[in-house]
């Protein structure tokens, strides 16, 4: 060795990293804080008994205290207050760490003004409630302040600094600091609730702080690496990033890979892993293990040193079980920010930098003899993926990457392994190869096992990715080959049919024929070329393989999704209803109920049972096959249980669409003339809308002219659809989702139009519908209204049509909440009725029209899937 340090010779070393990063836990720390100072806020406003209470008992206990203690202990803590920081500030610049004392600073002054700005909502703009309980009355007279100035900036600075990850000052801090709060009980200058909430203001701020301007980047460097390996005894003289080596594999989140050599003996392979990078995909893991069900994950909150026990046991682990895998030689803390794993060098290239013919069968089957071996210990890999296979130059496979394991799986999980190996090989070998060594390996029974977990979300994030992309590709390729055969159907009637020959058919009968036979065999030839284009996905041929070898394999997917994103919405979206709902129901008084009028509650009953038969009448009107009329309105009144547990727009589309395949219309017919009916309801919809606000606006003037709400309303929407086809993005999406939404429809309208009486039928039916609603309305409204403060109809059919609009577009089941809030809004806004009036007539519509119905429903709907009509 020579003079110069080894250390100063780093090739490949770290790429330059960015001073500041962004920590997903500073933003989850904002987020708890946000929420713990909501809870305290709504503590004080609807728990004023038991916070006066609180407060009562601590100002009995503490004022025993004796005087000379509470003074000498105040000086002391106000006098302390001030100094450990400004003492903290001068340690951390003479380790020359200023950053920190920057984004302590920073944060003290937006936690001081976040506090002035709570003071003067407090005083000014908050409940008596809140007021009572943050502050006290001074003897001087005035009140306290609800938040204190000076504490909320010092544990800002404190938090920002990182003072709790030094014990000694974070110890000294904190005794000053609850030493301060007693005084300040003591004395009577406080409560315990604006303790609590001047805590939470001042940790909030910090963490909102250094999410924002970011954390200073503390990861270490190739130097700090080789330092660090010097430290546990070996002698290296360069470390290479692995990223820098060729045909290296992108290693994502699981750490940084460093190719060490040594001054004597076989190079090694280094993983740092630091607080950043295992922070990587936190809220991604915390989503994954609140949607799945039956699978163990472990923590998404690991610190540094779980992290590297648990790799080291996996490591271990796997070595015994038999498995080909890095063998762990040292483990070091590099600092308190990361760790390092040292393993002994394999070399060999990931499966994904193989070309395809290097991936012999041998390889294949040698990746299956190693899960075979992993779960021979009950040990599952959890991110069987290409970059965690590795094949040396004799074609041996070792599997890397266990740091995401899981010892003493269960047999779930294991499956899992083997369903996402099946999809790993399958992308680069194809199906038949990953399936037949996999059967050879495993045995038929193993792999057939697997078959309910070969599912999307049963598999790891960048094999979902792959595979979505590939359905892309292949839905490209589908549209491509359709397109051509169209163009070449085209061509070919163009060229077999000369110029003249059209002005020479004089039989106008026979073109008509000539030009439907042309239409037929088009339409024959694009759907052959769809046929043949239609290409199977890769989970289906992994499952046509495996059903080649057993049969009776099941194939039912295992649902693992405990929530899904739909679900949650609907869930969060129902409790806001629920919430309005009883808040309703408890301002009604129960002598309004009682002193309804029930012959309009008969009336409004009559109206809702009328609902279902024009219901029944928009829909056949626009289905030109003969359907029992009868079981349509069996069907519609079956429509709504399925409300109650599906969002209106999307349960009876379902239930009228099987109804009709049922009712023996084609498929594709029958999704058409649901598809004819909703759209000539959207339209119909619309008209009324604005024919009914026309006329609201006008019916209080002597001239026929419109409100200007209507105006507005309108020009409201010109300006929308203006924007939606300037902008191409946004016009592509709305052409794409109108079109597939409504394929098919236009041709069903040809069909309706040539029959007249049908026509009629829906039309008819959909202006009864709307009829029928307007009428219970009213009546329900009559029931209540003493005073006979009666709404004309225009009014109320602007009401209902609005809110039923909301309605549909809520993701609650039946619109529960936002109908009630809008009808119950406009009949207060729009048509001036009481609001002890307008509720009670809401509710009795939604009872009569939403929940009243659902037993009928319920029975109706089990009565046609008895029949088989459902």
């Amino acid at each position: 060795m020579t003079a110069e340090s080894p250390i100063d010779r780093v090739s490949g070393d770290e790429p330059l990293l960015a001073a500041r990063v962004h920590r997903p836990s500073d933003l989850l720390r904002l987020l708890i804080g946000i929420l713990a100072i909501a809870v305290v806020v709504g503590i004080a406003a609807f728990a004023h008994a038991t916070t006066s209470g609180l407060e009562k008992d601590i100002s009995k206990g503490t004022g025993q205290a004796p005087d000379v203690f509470v003074q000498l202990a105040g000086l002391a803590s106000s006098i302390a207050v001030l100094l450990v920081p400004v003492a903290f500030a001068i340690e951390r610049l003479i380790k020359r760490d200023g950053l920190r004392i920057a984004d302590g600073v920073l944060a003290a002054v937006l936690a001081h003004g976040v506090t002035l700005a709570t003071d003067l909502w407090v005083a000014r703009g908050a409940p008596g409630g809140i007021q009572d309980a943050l502050t006290q009355p001074q003897a001087g007279g005035g009140l306290t302040d609800p938040v204190h100035g000076y504490l909320a900036p010092v544990i800002a600075y404190m938090s920002a600094v990182g003072m709790a990850r030094r014990p000694r000052w974070r110890v000294a801090l904190w005794v000053v600091l609850l030493l301060d709060a007693f005084t300040m009980l003591v004395a009577g200058y406080t409560t315990p609730l604006s303790i609590i909430l001047t805590i939470l203001i001042g940790w909030t701020v910090a963490y909102g702080t250094l999410y924002a301007v970011g954390s200073p980047n503390v990861r270490p460097t190739g130097q700090t690496l080789l330092a660090g390996l010097r430290h546990v005894g070996f002698r290296p003289v360069t470390a290479m990033r692995a990223e820098d080596v060729p045909d290296s594999a992108e290693q994502g989140d699981r750490g940084r890979r460093y190719l060490v050599t040594l001054e004597e003996g076989p190079p090694l392979d280094v993983t740092v892993v630091d607080r950043e990078q295992q922070a990587q995909g936190f809220f991604y893991r915390v989503w994954r293990r609140m949607t799945l069900r039956g699978i163990t994950t472990r923590r998404s909150i690991q610190s540094l040193r779980q992290a590297l026990e648990q790799e080291a046991l996996l490591a271990y682990a796997a070595i015994a079980a038999g498995a080909n895998a890095p063998k762990l030689i040292a483990t070091s803390e590099l600092g308190p920010d990361a760790v390092m794993l040292v393993y002994e060098h394999l070399g060999g290239r990931s499966l994904d930098s193989l070309a395809d013919d290097e991936i012999t069968d041998q390889v294949v089957r040698g990746a299956w003899e190693q899960v075979k071996a992993l779960q021979s210990r009950r040990i599952a890999h959890r991110r069987l993926t290409g970059d965690a296979i590795l094949v040396d130059r004799s074609s041996r496979v070792i599997i890397t990457d266990l740091r995401g394991g899981e010892i003493a799986a269960g047999d779930l999980v294991l499956r899992m392994d083997i369903a996402q190996l099946l999809t790993t090989l399958g992308l680069r070998v194809g199906a038949e190869r990953a399936v037949a060594a996999a059967v050879e390996v495993l045995g038929p029974d193993t792999v057939a096992d697997c078959l309910p977990l070969l599912q999307p979300i049963a598999l790891s994030r960048s094999t979902r990715a792959t595979l979505r992309r590939l359905a892309r590709e292949r839905a490209q390729r589908e549209r491509e080959a359709v397109l051509a055969a169209s163009e070449a159907a085209r061509q070919a009637r163009l060229e077999g049919e000369p110029d003249g020959d059209r002005a020479e058919k004089k039989d106008e009968k026979a073109e008509r024929k000539a030009v439907r036979a042309e239409k037929q065999a088009e339409k024959r030839a694009l759907d052959e070329a769809l046929e043949e284009a239609r290409e199977e996905d890769l989970l289906a041929q992994i499952r046509r393989q495996v059903l080649l070898i057993r049969p009776q394999a099941p194939v039912e997917p295992v649902r693992l999704e405990r929530i899904r994103p739909r679900t949650l919405i609907s869930l969060i979206a129902g409790a806001i209803a629920a919430y309005f709902l009883l808040s309703q129901i408890a301002s009604t008084p129960l002598s309004t109920v009682a002193d309804a009028n029930w012959a309009w509650v008969a009336v409004a009953v009559l109206f809702s049972a009328l609902s279902y038969v024009a219901a029944a009448m928009s829909l056949l009107g626009f289905v030109p096959e003969r359907v029992s009329f009868l079981r349509t309105v069996v069907a519609q009144v079956a429509g709504s249980f399925v409300k109650i547990v599906a969002p209106a727009a999307v349960g009876g589309v379902a239930l009228n669409t099987r109804f009709l395949q049922r009712s023996g219309v084609r498929p594709g017919l029958a999704v058409a003339s649901v598809g004819a009916s909703q759209l000539f309801g959207l339209g119909a919809h619309i008209m009324l809308l604005l024919a009914f606000g026309y006329l609201t606006g006008t019916e209080k003037t002597q001239d026929f002219t419109p409100s200007r709400t209507v105006i507005a309303g309108l020009l409201t929407v010109a300006v929308l659809v203006l924007v939606v086809t300037a902008i191409p993005a946004m016009r592509k999406f709305v052409s794409t989702r109108l079109r597939s939404l409504f394929a098919g429809v236009v041709p069903r309208m040809l069909d309706v139009l040539q029959r007249p009486m049908k026509l009629l039928t829906g039309i008819g039916g959909m202006l009864l519908l709307t009829g029928t609603f307007v009428l219970c309305l009213d009546a329900c409204i009559r029931a209540f209204d003493q005073g006979d403060q009666q709404l004309s109809y225009a009014s109320l059919a602007v009401v209902f049509l609005a809110g039923n609009a909301l309605g549909s577009a809520a993701p609650t089941p039946g619109g529960v909440g936002a109908v009630e809030g809008a009808l119950t809004f406009g009949l207060v806004g729009v048509g001036g009725l009481p609001l002890e009036v307008a509720t009670p007539a809401v509710l009795l519509y939604r009872l009569l029209t939403l929940w009243l119905p659902v037993l009928p429903g319920w029975l109706s709907f089990n009565f046609l899937t008895r029949k088989g009509a459902l």
